[in-house]
């Protein structure tokens, strides 16, 4: 539902380190939205499109759903919330002449456009790269796609499970073959479209960087395929250096022993021991003279005998706790910790003492428009941590549509006779 209010306030201007910027903000679901959620953070105006009457496609991926003050789940879902702090949603149909022509307006107003539309797809509209560049030669435009704009696959659509597949990183991920429950597993969340947002934002702001020296935008084809094969790392260049072919082994590592999870008499610890010195402690620590052995006295030996190492380990892990071990080895200086689900994670003193979680109102004053059911929003802080410039909080994840009459107003001096006529007429 539209919710767009003749009433809301008119922003300050961002104190951010981005505050100066205004982006225009064409993509859904994850990797282009988190792009623009740091830029948002970081203090730009950024102004999302959102389809009338159904907006992004996150806002109905659920459950889990958002509770109302009764605590019964609506049909807004979380996953929304994920990536769209800090903006002001718009709701306009590009699919209209005068949509099109509302977004060409904002863009010759913008700094930088973000769309993650198929190869081509915004060209149809006069919305692509020339059209818009045209109108706004500063343009820094970035687009988002799963295979790039060139190369045989530059037609297909891309979704990040397909590219943790196609990538390899499937391959190596998930218990080795002839434990339980082997075979290639995604990782947990949408990594690739992860990595790729923020690839994406590095390229904006390097392209905004060069723009100071040129006074010309750029075009920014960044393909989660791309992002996908960069972020294979030691991996990658463990085969194309040495022709390695990474497989599958749990929660241990390749080239580092030990660095995995042991049991203990209560569940798991984690172990990420990473050097010699460290093993060291952890063998004095736990009152066993291994770190004497030849076998295990350096890494490189760790490894090649972790056959006989690990077990012994393990049963050593078990006659402790999780907390007895966490609380020897930390005073040790031995890397260590539980392996939290994500409850225990933000409940974690480090995490509080952080302030990692955000609470935001949609609406600060409290007073909800007709057939909205959702104020508050929690998120996840910014890791961007800048001494001068800090993030800044201004909007919680808006409601469909919430900024349509304050931006296009503010933006291109449309009336109310104007916006109702616009609204009628399902162009916003």
């Amino acid at each position: 539902m539209n919710t767009s209010s003749s009433t809301s306030p008119t922003p300050t201007p961002a104190a951010g380190a981005l505050g100066h910027l205004r982006v225009l903000d064409l993509s859904r679901v994850l990797a282009g939205p988190w792009c623009t959620q740091n830029l948002a953070d970081l203090g730009a105006d950024v102004i999302k499109i959102e389809k009338p009457g159904a907006g992004d496609d996150t806002r109905h991926w659920g459950p889990p759903f958002f509770a109302d003050d009764a605590g019964q789940p609506t049909q807004q879902a979380c996953y929304y919330a994920a990536c769209n702090r800090n903006k002001r949603s718009v709701t306009v149909d590009m699919a209209t002449p005068e949509g099109q022509q509302i977004i060409r307006d904002l863009a010759a107003q913008s700094d930088v456009v973000v769309e993650n539309f198929k190869t081509g797809g915004l060209a149809r509209y006069g919305l692509d790269y020339a059209s818009l560049s045209a109108l706004n030669p500063r343009l820094v435009y970035c687009s988002v796609t799963g295979f790039g704009h060139t190369g045989p696959y530059a037609p297909r659509a891309g979704y990040d499970l397909l590219i943790q597949a196609m990538s390899g990183v499937m391959s190596f991920t998930g218990h080795a073959d002839g434990e339980p429950g082997a075979g290639p597993l995604r990782v947990g969340v949408a990594v690739v479209d992860l990595f790729t947002g923020m690839y994406a934002t590095t390229a904006i702001l390097a392209a905004l960087q060069a723009r100071e020296h040129t006074g010309r935008g750029q075009h920014i084809d960044i393909a989660l395929l791309d992002c996908a094969m960069a972020m294979l790392g030691n991996q990658g260049a463990g085969y194309l250096n040495a022709g390695s072919i990474p497989t599958r082994q749990g929660n241990t590592h390749p080239s580092v022993v030990p660095y995995q999870d042991f049991p203990t008499q209560d569940g798991n610890v984690l172990l990420a021991i990473g050097n010699d010195g460290q093993f060291a402690r952890f063998c004095e620590a736990a009152g066993t003279t291994w770190h004497q052995d030849a076998h295990y006295t350096t890494n490189a030996a760790r490894v090649i005998n972790r056959g006989v190492l690990i077990p012994m380990m393990q049963a050593l892990t078990r006659t402790r706790t999780t907390a007895e071990w966490v609380q020897l080895l930390e005073s040790r200086a031995v890397p260590c910790g539980p392996i939290n689900n994500v409850g225990q994670a933000f409940d974690d003193p480090q995490v509080r003492a952080r302030g990692l979680r955000v609470e935001q109102l949609r609406y600060p004053d409290g007073r909800l428009p007709a057939g909205e059911q959702v104020n508050k929003v929690a998120t996840t802080a910014s890791p961007l941590r800048l001494s001068d410039t800090p993030v800044t909080l201004r909007y919680a994840p808006p409601a469909l549509g919430q900024h349509t009459d304050e931006v296009l107003r503010e933006k291109l001096g449309l009336d109310a006779a104007r916006l109702q006529a616009l609204r009628g007429k399902g162009v916003v």
